[in-house]
């Protein structure tokens, strides 16, 4: 089933949950053994993120084939930075000889040792929407949406209205990059509805579990910290060391996943890092899908 008519029929807030496949085959029973646990979620959709050298592409294949053979609705990223039509098209049909009908469709980041060419077949994310919608009509489409404007993007307008130029190209919903400011999560979609893109979009939510991971987050995404919870990192690390910067991590998250349900949000996703025990107190805290009904206001 698609994944854009299951979030629209979606009569409660839900959790999905995107997962990173392991780089070593060794380590494949520990991750699917994390998958199973986090199913006690009922997580709306899982996907499944895309490396840019060709084994790790060949991982999120594999990865993806088992989680729906385990019957998890699965989204494996789709990106075509560099990719030629033919091998996109390869792509898709083994995703359909797994059962697997949604793709996450990203432009991705050209790797260090590769530079952009103006002759590549896909310079934005918007023309993998658009090929995959012609040659593979009965797939389902989702695409990455930046709260805060794309790195590249010269301007708020720019980026915003390159993503509803995205989803006009033939997209069923959004799901966001990671953010700290729900405020920006609010202004994307509002954004959106006055270009007339009434197209879901899911925030995406990832729990700070030390400095340098946020560093590198900030780095490759370019999401804004506020300079409040910044300072509540440092006060957390300086007095109670890493357990305790992780801890606050979890409760802004916690606080981030209320609010954006509070303004009506379909649901979460959430990054689940591999982990287990971090995503399920995440939902215990947050209480998402128990206890929490559908806002009067929709975003």
């Amino acid at each position: 089933m698609h994944i854009g008519s299951m979030i629209s029929g979606a009569s409660n807030p839900f959790f999905s949950l995107e997962f990173f496949p392991p780089v070593d085959e060794s380590q494949l029973p520990s991750f699917f053994n994390t998958a199973e646990r986090l199913r006690i979620l009922s997580p709306l959709f899982v996907s499944v993120t895309h490396g840019a050298s060709g084994s790790q592409h060949r991982n999120t294949l594999a990865v993806t084939a088992e989680l729906a053979r385990r019957d998890f609705t699965c989204m494996p990223h789709l990106t075509c930075v560099g990719a030629e039509p033919g091998g996109i098209a390869q792509f898709l049909r083994e995703l359909r000889a797994a059962s697997v009908d949604n793709v996450l469709a990203l432009r991705g980041d050209t790797p260090a040792w590769q530079s952009r060419s103006a002759e590549e077949h896909f310079k934005h994310a918007g023309d993998l929407v658009a090929f995959i919608r012609a040659n593979a009509p009965d797939m389902g489409i989702g695409v990455a949406a930046y709260p805060a404007p794309h790195p590249e993007s010269l301007t708020f307008t720019e980026d915003r209205e390159y993503t509803a130029q995205k989803l006009r190209s033939g997209a069923d919903f959004a799901v966001t990059q990671l953010f700290f400011d729900v405020r920006e999560y609010e202004n994307l979609v509002t954004s959106l509805r006055v270009r007339g893109v009434n197209t879901p979009v899911v925030p995406g939510i990832l729990p700070i579990q030390s400095f340098d991971s946020l560093r590198r987050v900030l780095s490759m995404c370019g999401a804004n910290i506020p300079g409040n919870f910044y300072l509540d990192l440092e006060e957390a690390l300086r007095n109670g060391g890493e357990e305790a910067l992780r801890e606050a991590g979890l409760k802004f998250a916690v606080r981030q996943i209320r609010h954006l349900l509070d303004m009506g949000a379909p649901g979460i996703h959430l990054y689940t890092l591999n982990r287990s025990e971090l995503c399920l107190r995440i939902a215990d805290e947050a209480k998402l899908g128990r206890s929490k009904s559908n806002s009067s206001k929709t975003v």
